[in-house]
């Protein structure tokens, strides 16, 4: 197991792909024979955005999407054929880089997470860590965000504290615990396929 802390001060800014906002990277991966670290190389991605008007989403064919308030509310995503209700903070919708979105604010702007992963790539999950207890991780890349204040993980018999917006990379090559000690958390998993 090899951990690393993330501080905000670590994270750098990038311009969303159709231009409308920005968001914060918080880690992520690309292919290493790439010249260039762009959307044609990403592998996968972590990172956090405020959504302030309403508006289209990028199109992103071939990237999967996960995504997550976690702070305000209200959010829908309006798609043709479906809407993803993100109203309630910290639950996760799924959808591709393909579907062409539109956000609906019903109670203002709202702050995000996502994970985005090349598709065939990466498989990905992201959950919210809200009660204290332990949960097996698999072997692979997961990153636990302190997304509303402080928390408290312990990973093995090892303790971690998270101050607000800091994020505890943690690399696995096998199975390991983690348990939420205190506080709130939003964990993102990622395992490379391809």
């Amino acid at each position: 197991m090899r951990t690393t802390l993330l501080k905000p001060e670590d994270y750098t800014r990038s311009p969303w792909k159709n231009g409308g906002g920005i968001f914060t990277d918080i880690a992520g991966a690309w292919r290493e024979d790439a010249p260039v670290r762009d959307w044609n190389s990403l592998l996968w991605r972590f990172a956090s955005t405020p959504i302030v008007a309403p508006g289209p989403f990028s199109h992103m064919p071939g990237i999967d999407r996960l995504q997550m308030v976690v702070d305000g509310r209200g959010l829908v995503l309006k798609s043709p054929a479906q809407d993803f209700d993100e109203r309630e903070p910290f639950t996760t919708v799924r959808f591709t880089g393909e579907t062409e979105i539109v956000t609906v604010l019903e109670a203002g702007p709202v702050a995000v997470v996502n994970l985005m992963a090349r598709r065939g790539a990466a498989e990905i999950a992201l959950a919210a860590l809200r009660e204290p207890g332990e949960r097996q991780l698999a072997a692979g890349t997961h990153l636990v965000y302190a997304a509303r204040g402080d928390c408290r993980i312990r990973l093995g018999l090892k303790d971690f504290s998270l101050s607000h917006e800091d994020t505890l990379r943690v690399e696995l090559t096998t199975a390991s615990g983690l348990t939420l000690v205190s506080g709130l958390a939003v964990l993102a998993s990622i395992r490379l396929t391809g």
